[in-house]
């Protein structure tokens, strides 16, 4: 059906465009008579307001953008989650893209955001070293915008994270303390902030138990189960006599133990594997996993809340909110 406009009610009416326009936002000066009839006509014909319209008036669109890198796991859905019932509890609707860990995609998610005239981006950037010019321009033309998870150091805005490096320590002292001697790193992409935090976190536990670490100890890895699967192959080639994974996310983990249990290593009597992440996939596994579990619901609520202040006073300082993350300890390290 064709969408019926305010120029369409008044000329079926013989009102005027701001006539009709007035009448509908509820505008006493117009008479009752008039408002009753031009609310009863657009009610008949299934007259809806422009939103573009609505927000080119009120310089509101009454939106928020959310960037994602990607939907595949729950991590993002359980994020946004969170996000959508603080900001629907507000009025706000929600216009979610993804761009697929590709940051020319992600660029143009966020020119689509422009285009819609959002009130508030947030994002989880899949590089912290690139879109940064269009992450300031957004700022600069008066868009609040909050980061979560992944934070590119550049970029000044509020920000909701875990303290990725003291985590990952952690999640090696518990491999340690199962008898982990040989443990391996499959890291992610060198790009992503993270990743390299998780590393170090890797590193400087390696370090402080004592623990050799050559070149062998760390594999790069990338985003994805298949991912996961060709690094434990690699792992294999490379140090065969290892005795404990610790994978940079729990997509990572996941591909890398199916592998590993495909080519007969026990998982944990022989390998000990933990992930990091902590969504639902960590349970749904066999054996389930040991992954550092991030509060991705309170994330997403956080990153609302902060959006929401940048919204309501642009000139709020920035603000940064570190979350508490824990180790959940499953039976992919119980040795």
């Amino acid at each position: 059906m064709k969408r019926i406009t305010i120029k369409e009610l008044a000329e079926r009416l013989g009102l005027s465009p701001s006539t009709v326009s007035r009448a509908l936002a509820g505008d006493r000066n117009i008479r009752r008579e008039t408002r009753e009839r031009v609310s009863r006509l657009a009610g008949e014909l299934g007259y809806r307001p422009n939103p573009v319209a609505v927000s080119l008036r009120s310089g509101r669109s009454n939106t928020v953008g959310v960037i994602v890198p990607e939907m595949v796991t729950p991590f993002a859905a359980t994020v946004i989650g969170g996000i959508q019932r603080v900001l629907y509890g507000r009025g706000l609707k929600v216009i979610i893209a993804q761009s697929d860990e590709n940051p020319q995609t992600e660029c143009g998610n966020l020119e689509l955001m422009e285009r819609f005239m959002v009130d508030g981006v947030i994002a989880c950037p899949c590089d912290a070293t690139r879109n940064g010019e269009i992450y300031r321009r957004i700022r600069q033309r008066g868009v609040p915008l909050v980061f979560y998870d992944r934070a590119p150091l550049r970029v000044d805005a509020s920000r909701v994270i875990v303290d990725d490096f003291a985590t990952s320590y952690f999640l090696m002292e518990h491999l340690v303390r199962r008898g982990c001697r040989r443990i391996v790193h499959l890291g992610g992409p060198a790009h992503i902030p993270n990743a390299r935090e998780r590393l170090r976190g890797f590193r400087y536990a390696l370090g402080k138990f004592g623990f050799v670490s050559d070149g062998r100890s760390v594999i790069p890895a990338g985003v994805t189960f298949d991912d996961g699967r060709a690094a434990a192959d690699e792992l294999l080639r490379r140090m065969p006599d290892a005795d404990g994974l610790f994978a940079w996310t729990d997509t990572v983990a996941i591909g890398a133990m199916n592998r590993l249990r495909e080519l007969g290593i026990r998982v944990p009597a022989q390998m000990a594997v933990a992930g990091y992440s902590g969504t639902v996939l960590s349970t749904i596994v066999n054996p389930q996993l040991t992954t550092v579990e991030q509060p991705l619901d309170e994330m997403g609520c956080r990153a609302a809340e902060l959006i929401l202040e940048k919204i309501a006073d642009p000139s709020a300082p920035d603000r940064t909110v570190t979350l508490t993350a824990c180790i959940r300890e499953r039976a992919s390290t119980a040795r």
